[in-house]
């Protein structure tokens, strides 16, 4: 069975609480928060006051994921609004062993993101440190992209080193989730479903995310 963590990105903000609702009354795992600074990916998207109001109205567990610039200036923030999980990119940590420790210092549960061009192999030595590891199956930075399918192949090397090395790491997919490619995401090894644009443009949200859960 598949966790789910729809994404806020592609929620409805002149009715977010109304989303957020949603999400509480569904069977979704998490809430999933794309931080954008127009930086480290070329789009904006939430600042603190909404990410703010997200966790006033959201039960859910909130998974954020940092496409920022040194994203380790804004931890105790995230950890201040809530974040449950913290996401940060492997390729926006010049000292990504320090911040995985700042964060699960500050009592978070650290994560890492790799773009898809990012080789998994390059998380041997962080991987006893992190509880998920988030994949791109999508460049980064705009949502209802395609998915890229070599992500499966990492997905299913991903899975051979957390296995090798004894531990409980989930792997987090976020891009492209459809009715297509959420069976192949899990059948590659891939515990965690981000879904946007296929939840939220749903004509049932609920049942989307029913659906997702029982892959």
């Amino acid at each position: 069975m598949a966790l789910v963590s729809p994404s806020l990105l592609s929620a409805d903000f002149g009715h977010l609480a109304d989303d957020c609702t949603m999400l509480n009354e569904s069977v979704a795992d998490y809430a999933h928060v794309d931080v954008m600074d127009g930086m480290f990916v070329p789009n904006i998207s939430f600042g603190t006051p909404v990410i703010k109001a997200m966790a006033k109205h959201c039960q859910k567990p909130l998974d954020v994921h940092l496409m920022i610039e040194q994203p380790e200036r804004y931890l105790s923030l995230f950890r201040d609004l809530n974040a449950h999980i913290l996401n940060v990119h492997y390729e926006a940590c010049k000292h990504l062993h320090r911040t995985v420790q700042e964060i699960r210092a500050l009592g978070m549960k650290p994560a890492v993101t790799l773009n898809p061009a990012t080789p998994v192999e390059l998380l041997q030595d962080i991987l006893p440190e992190v509880d998920m590891v988030l994949l791109m199956s999508v460049n980064p930075g705009f949502g209802g992209q395609k998915f890229i399918p070599q992500v499966l192949n990492k997905a299913r090397r991903l899975k051979n080193m957390i296995v090798e090395q004894g531990l409980n790491t989930l792997i987090e997919v976020d891009g492209g989730i459809d009715t297509n490619t959420a069976p192949q995401a899990v059948e590659a090894g891939i515990d965690v479903l981000v879904a946007g644009s296929f939840v939220f443009g749903s004509n049932n949200p609920k049942e989307t995310i029913q659906w997702l859960k029982s892959l």
